[in-house]
């Protein structure tokens, strides 16, 4: 039986309407939900209603339990179904009332405990996941919640971590260390990758998962840690204690210098990476025999922003590094070099690839657009925008995209990324290598006009932007081993000829232009 408009307004009106902060049946407002909704109200790239956001995260708890739905019954009221069944209406908030919205998924959470096994095995966090995760789908693919154990985990790649120092390997009934890192506690100890881990304070490591070993490994600095140690050579196995450390993963290698010509292979951008880099470059100084540097980016996510800042400025004596715009003030930068190169006089070669991304993509295209640096690979991954990241409340992470990087010349790498100099896409013998160098000499080389359109053409202008792309696709040249060589060889070729190298720097040159905002962009 149907029931008349009438009757289904009354039967509404007998549900309970559960008033928004009702302190005395839900005491709290969820802080974690608050301080997300509030930076995505105030800090995303583009302006978002917040209501439809936070109406769209709680339609999500029907992945914790199907039985579960959420309905706008009206425009100002939101209904929870269970079952089919309409068990409770709650007062919609406006749509940028952050504490309301905050405050109503809270008391849909515990309304949805009471009602749903399924829900009460969740817990609250899966809850504020499903939640998050669904509203944040709306912005953009960069935007994401990560929950307080992962959240540990970026945190740890960011920063460093409690830790004795090493790389492992688990197998099915212990784990083999793969890499003990220099001036480590694991260093101290004189353990050496092959050694055999069976158990960490005593608990057996059989059947466990890497990331369920390292979180055994590591703990508060100072704090000790006792492994069960078959080294690589011997049958016997012992005890030993180590105190933990900070450590921070390497992410700076360096080769040693052959036929004049060193590289530098940059694995991400960590706290650490500008001091390993000064460290390296100074490692070279004053050699007479040093005639050019391979800065190896391929397959470099990018990390912190102000790290890869930070390395161009090692290279660079004066000129703009990047420039961020948002709409948040505090989104609005422009990075300067200060003088001062601390490899002046060394050639450079970039070499990217179609995983060189972010951070890598900011260096990529400082030395390249200043002039400092030829560029060999592929088109780079075309990540150009800044995430903000905040801590929450639970410990949890929301990384939120907030500004658009823009090159020194102007452009905006988003959905673009960088051009090579030289493109070596679909290269893998020295005979196309040697096509590629002698078309870097050839009058008339399309590149130019490439980079001219390259840098002219607006962030919404998608349409172009993917065109432009195809003219040097994205590979990923570190899994062949003979791409991965002959980048190599080619960047090497380029540094050991002056005239090679100067012909392929002046094909980067920026000349007039319009830049995204349509204003005049000229060569510094």
């Amino acid at each position: 039986m149907k029931l008349r408009p009438s009757l289904i307004a009354l039967a509404l009106s007998l549900l309970p309407v559960l008033p928004a902060g009702a302190a005395e049946i839900y005491p709290a407002t969820d802080e974690t939900l608050a301080m997300a909704f509030a930076a995505v109200n105030e800090r995303a790239l583009v302006h978002q209603d917040l209501g439809p956001l936070a109406f769209d995260g709680l339609t999500a708890i029907s992945s914790i339990d199907p039985s579960l739905k959420i309905e706008a019954i009206s425009s100002r009221r939101v209904g929870l179904l269970h079952a089919g069944r309409l068990v409770a209406q709650y007062p919609r908030p406006p749509s940028d009332d952050v504490e309301g919205w905050a405050s109503l998924c809270m008391q849909i959470e515990r309304q949805i405990r009471e009602i749903s096994p399924a829900a009460r095995s969740a817990g609250a966090e899966q809850f504020r996941m499903a939640v998050l995760d669904a509203a944040l789908s709306h912005l953009d693919r960069f935007s994401r919640y990560a929950p307080p154990g992962e959240a540990d985990e970026q945190r740890a790649n960011r920063s460093g971590f409690g830790g004795i120092g090493v790389r492992l390997e688990p197998h099915d009934q212990d784990v083999t260390l793969t890499e003990v890192l220099p001036g480590t506690p694991a260093d101290k100890a004189h353990l050496r990758a092959g050694d055999h881990i069976l158990a960490i304070d005593g608990k057996p490591l059989a059947g466990l998962t890497q990331d369920m070993v390292s979180h055994l490994m590591r703990g508060p600095v100072d704090s000790k840690v006792s492994l069960t140690v078959k080294p690589l050579d011997q049958q016997q196995a012992s005890v030993i204690t180590l105190t933990r450390d900070h450590i921070m993963p390497p992410s700076v290698r360096t080769s040693a210098l052959e036929d004049g010509v060193a590289t530098i292979a940059i694995s991400s951008f960590n706290e650490s990476t500008d001091e390993e880099l000064f460290q390296a470059l100074s490692s070279f100084s004053g050699n007479s025999k040093l005639k050019g540097l391979v800065i190896d980016l391929r397959g470099n996510p990018g990390g912190l922003l102000d790290k890869a800042v930070s390395a161009a400025d090692l290279f660079m004596t004066d000129g703009i590094i990047v420039t961020t715009r948002g709409r948040h003030p505090d989104s609005q930068q422009s990075y300067e070099a200060r003088p001062g190169d601390l490899a002046e006089r060394v050639k450079l070669v970039v070499l990217v690839d179609g995983r060189t991304a972010s951070a890598a993509e900011i260096l990529t295209a400082a030395l390249q657009d200043s002039g400092r640096a030829v560029v060999v690979g592929t088109n780079s991954y075309g990540k150009g925008t800044v995430q903000t990241v905040l801590t929450l409340p639970n410990q949890g992470e929301l990384t939120l995209t907030w500004s658009r990087y823009y090159a020194p010349s102007g452009y905006s790498l988003h959905e673009l990324g960088v051009l090579p100099t030289l493109c070596s896409e679909g290269a893998r013998t020295p005979a196309e290598a040697e096509i590629l160098l002698r078309g870097l000499m050839a009058q008339g080389n399309p590149l130019p006009a490439q980079l001219a359109a390259w840098r002219a053409t607006p962030v919404e202008d998608t349409e172009r932007r993917k065109r432009l792309r195809l003219s040097c696709p994205a590979e990923n040249r570190l899994s062949d081993a003979d791409e991965n060589r002959l980048d190599l060889d080619l960047a090497k070729k380029i540094l050991k000829d002056d005239g090679l190298f100067a012909q392929a720097l002046s094909l980067n040159a920026v000349g007039d232009s319009t830049n995204i905002d349509g204003q005049a962009a000229s060569s510094p």
